[in-house]
This record gives structure tokens, C-alpha cells and sequence, in this order.
């Protein structure tokens, strides 16, 4: 199971001292919001510690208390003069602090790769892509579906056909996206991906025989990435305390974001950060982790499902 150190889920913010930003100095895989949410971090820490109220520094940029909530929760994008006059007000007027928040809001206005697709993406995941490309630990169970990041073509083609009114068009390109977000396992140092999948997402066909038998060969493939650690809850188990639904844990390296939670819902999505929620989901995960056959059988169990197919 998880080593030492990968169980540890810690959301500490690692006290109060000041550490540039990991994001700052690495490839921008996010997007902006990563960035906005660590940010938005630090801007509600120097608040803090400044013992400034919300309504006072509202007034600083000439705002609301209900914005400066939601630039510090990450929900915004920022305008570099509202950042120099907070900062300025919490008493950062020089130095490298100031200079790399100040890069930071300049990024958090640089657009997504994903955005490129906002007219036919729906708008609820567009915040799941970059909480995605930043995370170095993604934790997934599916009960339904293949997981989207271990997905071919065909069979997310045939997933976006089901039951959506989309023009070939919009198919064409929501499936160029899905692809386009795999791209994360092919980094130098990509996250490392834990994805349990229910059996039945491998027995309902999906796209006909021969686009499932492709999956199912490529799922074999990628249990064999040194990234990625898949396992199967086989149907013998009977009933598991996942049977709710599918999830995603995000676990990030930068010390500002807090774990999350993600749920895809038919027409919308939940994102959960609080620690009891978040701790929850993880029992959930580690239960069902140990009920599925053992990464080592995955293939294995696999191969039996390829040629029942």
C-alpha cells in the first residue's frame, strides 16, 4: 500500500515563514488556477498576520469585503495594481516576496491550455484541469468508466457520444482535449496516478467490441507505467463502500493548496477541500484498495477480461 511518506496527506501550510512559491519556478503545467489559489493563499496570510480585517482591505483597492474573499479563496483573476496596493498595505513594500507575488499575479492572468475549448467544455471542469496538471499524487476510483487520463480515442469518442446532443464538431474537440490532458503522464516528472476501476466499467461495452478490446489492451500498457499504480475491485467483493459513485483525490507538492476532493456530476461538479471531507473520501479509497486484486495481478485480471471480449 502507500509508503511512509505517500500516506501522509498533510494540509499543513507549512507555518509563516516565507518560501517563494514551487509553481514560480517550474514548467506552468496549471494554468492560472494554481496559481490564483496560491495567491490567494498567501495574500489571506499576510492579511492575517498583519491583523488587517477584510473591510479594511477592501477599501485598499477599493472593493468589497465579498472580493477580497474571493481573491483569497482563488476564485478571481487579479489586476497587478489590486496586488501591489495589498501588499503595500500588509507591509511587503520590497524585496523578493513582493517581486514574486507579483509574478504570480501576472500568471494567474495567463490562460489554460483548456480554455482554448470553454465553448464546448462544460464550464464546471475547466477549474478540475489545472487542479489536475498540478497535482503530483492523483488518486481515482471509477465505477462506471475507464478513468479519463488512461482513456483511447475511440472509447472517449464513444463516451461523448452517449446521450449528449453535441455536433461532430464538438466531439472532435472534446475528445482532442481529453488527450491533450494525458499529456501530464508523459512529463519528464509526471504525478503519479492511483486508479482503482470497478469491474463492471470493464464488462459494459462501450463503443463495440473492437474499441473496448483496444482499451482494455491499452490499460494493460499503461499498468506497466512506472506513474501509474491500477488495480481492479472485481465483482467477488459484493458490496464496497465506494458503490456511491466515482471520485478523485488531488494531492499537490505546493505547500499552500490544501488536498481536494473532485466529483463529476451530470450537470455540474463538487470540489471539496475541507480536511474531514478530504480524510473521508481517503478511507474510502485505502478500503477499497485493499479489497481490489493487488497491482501486480493487474494485467493478469486484465488479459482474462481480453479474452472474454
Amino acid at each position: 500500500m502507500l509508503s511512509s511518506e505517500d500516506s501522509s496527506w498533510d494540509a499543513s501550510t507549512g507555518g509563516s515563514a516565507w518560501e517563494a512559491p514551487q509553481s514560480l519556478f517550474g514548467p506552468r503545467y496549471a494554468g492560472p488556477t494554481v496559481q490564483r489559489l496560491v495567491l490567494g493563499g498567501h495574500l489571506r496570510r499576510l492579511r492575517e498576520e498583519a491583523g488587517i480585517t477584510t473591510e479594511h482591505a477592501a477599501d485598499a483597492i477599493r472593493g468589497s469585503h465579498s472580493k477580497i474573499s474571493r481573491m483569497e479563496h482563488g476564485r478571481v483573476g487579479f489586476k497587478e495594481r489590486d496586488i501591489a496596493d495589498l501588499l503595500t498595505l500588509y507591509g511587503v513594500t520590497a524585496g523578493e516576496e513582493r517581486e514574486v507575488l507579483l509574478k504570480l499575479a501576472r500568471e494567474a492572468n495567463t490562460p489554460g491550455w483548456w480554455q482554448g475549448y470553454s465553448d464546448t467544455l462544460p464550464h464546471w471542469v475547466e477549474p478540475y484541469f489545472g487542479l489536475e496538471a498540478a497535482a503530483s499524487f492523483i488518486r481515482s476510483f471509477e465505477l462506471q468508466f475507464v478513468p479519463g487520463l488512461l482513456q483511447t480515442e475511440g472509447y472517449a469518442r464513444a463516451i461523448m457520444q452517449l446521450g449528449n446532443a453535441l455536433t461532430e464538431d464538438d466531439i472532435d474537440r472534446r475528445v482532442e482535449a481529453r488527450l491533450s490532458r494525458q499529456q501530464i503522464l508523459n512529463r519528464e516528472t509526471p504525478p503519479r496516478l492511483w486508479a482503482v476501476i470497478d469491474e463492471g466499467a470493464l464488462c459494459r461495452i462501450i463503443g463495440g467490441k473492437t474499441v473496448m478490446r483496444e482499451q482494455v489492451r491499452h490499460l494493460i500498457d499503461m499498468s506497466e507505467h512506472p506513474a501509474v499504480t491500477l488495480q481492479v475491485l472485481p465483482f467477488r467483493v459484493g458490496p464496497h463502500p465506494a458503490m456511491g459513485g466515482p471520485f478523485t483525490i488531488l494531492r499537490f507538492a505546493e505547500p499552500d493548496l490544501r488536498d481536494a476532493v473532485y466529483i463529476e456530476q451530470l450537470t455540474s461538479a463538487l470540489y471539496l477541500d475541507k480536511p474531514t471531507d478530504v480524510d473521508s473520501y481517503l478511507e474510502v479509497m485505502e478500503q477499497i484498495c485493499l479489497q481490489a486484486e493487488p497491482a501486480a495481478k493487474t494485467a493478469q485480471f486484465l488479459n482474462g477480461v481480453l479474452d472474454s471480449l
